[in-house]
């Protein structure tokens, strides 16, 4: 696994990049992605401890992945292209298991993921608002994780002066 200085490294060195390969980026996406990411994993684990199904540092199950390809990506043909030369392939769907070792891949996967929802994301800077964005629309009510969870860590990791500071 790659190592990352931190949050800020690893919005530089793979949400950014990734997002803006795919035509994607945003503030306000960029505050989600990496909100989810640091949710998810802690940016430590790319792989779901007590040995469930998720994969990479956003921890996207591949049913879930699948369904993206199968019923999204299959029919938005551009943005299906640029997923794949992100991830490196000319044609047909990448594997689930590239989640865990391509970060870029994952970022992709994990902003398409957000693409489909109808509601907008929330606005940048509100991190109760991306909170709940992402238990309604990537945990779910089932899920494990929490809002105040996300929230908990939007403070300790310092998600809002990171992006004060860049603007």
């Amino acid at each position: 696994d790659q190592e990352f200085a931190g949050p800020a490294d690893f919005l530089y060195r793979v949400i950014r990049p990734a997002l803006t390969a795919i035509d994607l980026d945003s503030p306000a996406a960029e505050q989600l992605l990496l909100g989810t990411a640091l949710q998810e994993s802690d940016l430590r684990n790319t792989v779901q401890m007590g040995g469930g199904p998720a994969l990479g540092y956003f921890q996207m199950e591949p049913a879930t992945h699948d369904d993206i390809w199968a019923n999204f990506l299959g029919y938005r043909t551009e943005l299906a292209g640029k997923v794949r030369r992100l991830a490196g392939i000319t044609d047909g769907t990448p594997p689930a298991a590239l989640l865990a070792s391509h970060h870029h891949y994952a970022a992709a996967m994990t902003r398409v993921h957000y693409l489909r929802v109808k509601q907008p994301m929330p606005p940048p800077g509100d991190g109760a608002a991306m909170a709940a964005y992402w238990k309604d629309h990537y945990n779910t009510a089932g899920g494990a994780g929490s809002t105040a969870q996300f929230m908990r860590k939007w403070t300790s990791y310092q998600i809002a002066v990171l992006f004060a500071e860049m603007a």
